[in-house]
């Protein structure tokens, strides 16, 4: 395969239409996660005893090395690709949705043991990564060691939003309650992005953390027990449903690369 072009952008445009993706890639990387751990390997380890521990663990490994794939292959790519841009993504919401319940429910140090952990991994990444290469705009997003920063950062910041979705669903705000609360974060960050001179580079990557647990919190809702507060929609299904969305809304939606003119230092 050749050498990818160190200064191609292969990350794409923060448009309205990469919002809504991003929303539903997380809400799939929750039923699509629970599928895999709760569902199926969930099931098949039930026998054992060992539902929980086993079910998250194997389906964090599964996710895990298909996301390193699918990272490896976007960083080698020569161009953006919106198809593997986006697959990318949805591996790496996965694996935090599996990789998040494994920390806070088998590890047992809870939902805000898991979430502070995660912040402190999200806040490490996003300070060694401005230290390295000055800033952490999306639109700066070009060679191999701002793409391997860009990723990581991206899957910490999936995991964290896993858990925080998950915290406040079990807090006692529900799932409906906790997709409100998120959802008013993200338009308070609209407004401040519209109105004020914050840093659109920290308001990105807010934004960034707060639409995975509102995907998380909207996902539990179609799939977990009407007694639990949800709709009961098999995860399966839920799965398949978002994922034609997804490819629909990738195909329709104009998807351009991010530009490098104007680099925000941050």
């Amino acid at each position: 395969m050749p050498a990818p072009d160190c200064h191609a952008v292969k990350v794409p445009a923060i448009t309205l239409g990469f919002w809504i993706i991003k929303i539903l890639a997380t809400t799939l990387g929750e039923t699509g996660g629970d599928t895999v751990s709760m569902t199926w390997l969930g099931e098949t380890t039930a026998e054992a005893g060992q539902a929980g521990i086993n079910g998250y663990l194997v389906g964090t490994g599964i996710f895990g090395l298909l996301l390193v794939l699918l990272v490896w292959l976007q960083i080698r790519a020569r161009a953006f690709n919106p198809w593997l841009y986006w697959a990318t993504i949805i591996a790496s919401t996965t694996a935090g949705t599996t990789l998040a319940d494994f920390a806070d429910r088998s590890l047992g140090i809870g939902y805000p043991g898991g979430s502070l952990l995660l912040l402190v991994c999200v806040l490490a990444s996003l300070t060694l990564w401005r230290w390295k290469l000055g800033t952490v705009a999306v639109s700066s997003v070009a060679g191999v060691r701002a793409e391997f920063f860009y990723w990581i950062t991206i899957t910490f910041s999936q995991t964290l939003g896993t858990a925080l979705g998950d915290w406040a669903a079990d807090s006692g705000l529900g799932y409906g309650g906790g997709a409100l609360v998120f959802a008013a974060g993200l338009a308070v960050l609209a407004m401040l992005y519209r109105l004020t001179r914050v840093s659109h580079v920290a308001l990105f990557w807010s934004a960034f953390i707060l639409t995975r647990p509102l995907g998380a919190t909207v996902g539990d809702f179609f799939d977990k027990p009407v007694a639990k507060g949800g709709l009961d929609v098999s995860r399966p299904v839920a799965s398949l449903i978002l994922a034609a969305l997804i490819v629909l809304l990738i195909a329709v939606l104009p998807q351009r690369a991010s530009s490098m003119s104007g680099v925000q230092r941050a």
